[in-house]
């Protein structure tokens, strides 16, 4: 009777920790797949510049990169469960400040804090998993806890779609207020806590301090030289500084005894391949994914609701795949997929760029519907392939090491590349929308106009003053041009994944040490 009352004691625990670890990180997966559904009425409402919704996304990704490495080793020293609630509480917080938010500039102050919590929220849950779940049922654990999150995050652009278009955006943050509440509870009444007692005592703060300095400043360096120019000074200061800090970094990690970036793992072929594969390709889906659905929105005339359904089949389909990939990685390796998956991934940024304008939801099963297929097909192959590179690269003492790397890279690639990718949009849209004939022939006071709302791309206001033929071709114009400068974005995007399977057929080897 008492081994049957502890399995069941066992069993109920179980059930309990995997809601308290699905439920938070879900939060986190939702509220960034519908916000970029969301980003157009958020502009709209708040008169907001395209750089600031560059920073809307980026201050988020900035923060959560730099705390997915330090709550990991917090989490550690102190206990996953109080690091977790930490997390939890923040992200809370902070979900209220973002809903109640009366201008960009305060969402974007509150967007950074939720994202401290969301770093914290991610690393944790998974290492409390991890902790708390017996040997033998681990894999099962993580593969749900996978496929919940995977799941759960591709109905965040439904979600974010509905509630845009209902000018509800706020909700977007509101509803994790009362599921954080349900989660405390169960992590204080159910979960019990975890750390590592032999983790050791030094963490790399240095490291991790200067990493986060120069993601920042370089990203302001991005972000803001279209809009202040990138001979103003401030600029200037944040990009020479970024310089300075990246070849110090190297250095102090070389020399730390407890570095966050151990640089003899990348005397590994496949593990530096792999981190440089996930770069370059992270970069390039982060900004697509930004920027398509403000194309679809803004100018090919879909609803908010649609474009989250729209975007549906590339979730169905990368779950569905990622499944099947696990086999076939462990009977072939990882290398053939990671060559492929890119290429696949590229395809479909290219399908992408040639979606014309005001194509509308009625073309939607022969235009883009193959390239979200595709897309999601490219990214089924490729995900669960990558991870396993980075994981069987190295020996099982570094593997958490590992992980956090790899995790801190994907963010880091998703902050630089929106930035860049940000930058060049902004460049392009501005020069080609106001050198074109029908802006130069216009008087001087709407071309003036025209260049200090050109910051807010196709969101760009047209000049009353005009007569109602002239506002209806200037609207035109503004969103072909638009168009075709994220079709620059979306080849610059599939040049990096081409180079990315490149990179894979180099540098992963096809019998990995640690694989088996």
């Amino acid at each position: 009777m008492a081994l049957r009352r502890d399995a069941k004691d066992a069993w109920h625990q179980d059930v309990w920790v995997l809601i308290a670890t699905i439920l938070a990180p879900s939060m986190v997966f939702i509220v960034s797949t519908a916000l970029t559904v969301a980003l157009p009425a958020i502009q709209r409402d708040f008169n907001a510049s395209g750089t600031d919704l560059i920073w809307i996304v980026n201050a988020y990704s900035l923060l959560q990169a730099a705390f997915i490495f330090l709550s990991g080793a917090y989490g550690d020293h102190y206990g996953r469960k109080r690091v977790y609630l930490i997390g939890i509480v923040i992200f809370a917080l902070s979900s209220l400040v973002c809903g109640s938010a009366q201008s960009a500039e305060v969402l974007i102050l509150a967007r950074a804090l939720q994202g401290v919590g969301s770093g914290m929220m991610v690393t944790c849950s998974l290492a409390l998993l991890v902790a708390l779940f017996d040997y033998h049922r681990r894999s099962w654990a993580i593969g749900v806890w996978s496929g919940s999150t995977m799941l759960i995050s591709g109905a965040g652009p439904i979600l974010g779609g509905w509630l845009a278009e209902a000018a509800l955006w706020r909700m977007i943050f509101f509803i994790n207020i009362p599921l954080c509440l349900v989660v405390i509870v169960v992590l204080l009444l159910f979960v019990p806590e975890s750390l590592d007692e032999h983790a050791p005592r030094e963490l790399d703060i240095s490291g991790t301090a200067l990493s986060t300095l120069a993601l920042l400043l370089s990203g302001y360096f991005f972000i803001e030289g279209p809009r202040r120019g990138f001979d103003d000074p401030l600029v200037l200061l944040a990009g020479a500084t970024a310089l300075v800090i990246l070849p110090l970094f190297v250095w102090v990690e070389g020399h730390s005894d407890h570095p966050m970036m151990p640089l003899n793992l990348f005397r590994s072929r496949t593990f530096t391949g792999a981190n440089t594969l996930t770069l370059l390709l992270y970069g390039a889906m982060n900004s697509v994914l930004f920027f398509l659905p403000l194309s679809l929105i803004q100018v090919q005339g879909y609803s908010e609701t649609a474009v989250g359904f729209a975007l549906l089949p590339m979730t169905v389909l990368m779950v569905a795949i990622s499944f099947v990939m696990s086999r076939i990685v462990d009977r072939y390796g990882p290398r053939l997929p990671l060559v492929f998956g890119p290429l696949l991934i590229g395809l479909s940024f290219v399908m992408f760029a040639a979606l014309e304008p005001g194509s509308g939801q009625a073309s939607y099963w022969s235009t883009l519907f193959p390239a979200i297929c595709v897309f999601g097909i490219g990214l089924g192959v490729t995900l669960s392939p990558l991870t396993t590179a980075v994981m069987a690269s190295v020996d099982e003492d570094h593997a958490g090491i590992a992980s956090g790397l790899n995790n801190t890279v994907s963010r880091s690639a998703q902050v630089l590349a929106i930035a860049v990718m940000g930058s060049i949009v902004l460049l392009l849209f501005q020069q080609a929308l106001l050198s074109d004939p029908a802006v130069t022939a216009l008087p001087e006071a709407a071309q003036a106009q025209l260049a200090a709302e050109a910051d807010k791309l196709a969101e760009t206001e047209v000049p009353a003053s005009l007569n109602p033929l002239e506002r209806e071709r200037l609207q035109s114009l503004i969103r072909h041009t638009f168009s075709d400068t994220i079709s620059v974005v979306m080849y610059i995007a599939a040049a990096l994944s081409a180079l990315s399977g490149l990179l894979a057929a180099l540098f992963i080897e096809r019998e990995l040490p640690h694989l088996h």
